[in-house]
């Protein structure tokens, strides 16, 4: 609605993009909404959930559900949307699909094995996609966050002994903010970024290059 009301074009679609039926509900309302011949220029796949608990203590149906959320559906959807994206060499422009992973995705740590296993896969179809995609003008990356100051980050740091065990671990001593990370995906839709497809790109103060460093945390 604040978009609408400086006078942007867009729209609201409601959808549970974990099942088939939601996916192709979103892409029929989004190929309604583009209208004939018109085409997407930018794809962010966003959605995710996390189960907390060993993997021992998972069911089928936790494991399918975190799955189905945070894989199965981007895959989909990127899929479904591709014919949108493509773009022939003579215009000399390219589309761009950004995926939202995590540094769980990168290295190990306790977020759960079934969530970094989605964050995992994600990387690996961004370089895939990247590399069969380029031809038809369509670039792929991802973005991986650590810790960002969010609500639902707020709720699991205001454990001050898991905070400060984060902190520890992160050579720039804080937690991310959300504008650092939508700067990171703005660039990567923008024309500059245009020779930049492949790409796995963290956003966690160093946290993954951090092998065995002193504590970067600081007591109040």
């Amino acid at each position: 609605q604040e978009w609408k009301e400086q006078g942007c074009d867009v729209i609201g679609i409601v959808a549970d993009v974990s099942t088939e039926d939601g996916r192709t509900e979103l892409v029929t309302e989004i190929e309604a909404w583009l209208g004939e011949g018109q085409r997407l220029d930018i794809l962010v796949n966003n959605v995710g959930t996390n189960v907390r608990k060993p993997s021992v203590e998972y069911s089928l149906e936790d494991a399918e559900f975190v799955w189905n959320t945070n894989l199965i559906s981007m895959f989909r959807l990127t899929c479904m949307c591709h014919r949108f994206l493509k773009r022939s060499p003579e215009e000399g422009s390219t589309s761009s699909v950004v995926n939202i992973g995590s540094v769980a995705g990168v290295t190990c740590m306790k977020s759960g094995t079934p969530y970094a296993s989605t964050k995992a896969a994600m990387n690996q179809l961004t370089g895939n996609w990247a590399c069969e995609w380029g031809p038809d003008g369509i670039r792929v990356n991802c973005v991986a966050p650590w810790y960002i100051n969010t609500p639902l980050a707020q709720q699991v740091l205001k454990n001050e002994a898991y905070k400060a065990s984060v902190l520890e671990r992160t050579p720039m001593g804080r937690v991310g903010e959300p504008e650092e990370v939508a700067g990171l995906v703005a660039f990567l839709c923008l024309p500059i970024a245009g020779y930049i497809t492949g790409q796995v790109i963290s956003v966690d103060g160093g946290f993954t290059k951090n092998g065995y460093y002193d504590s970067f945390y600081k007591s109040p």
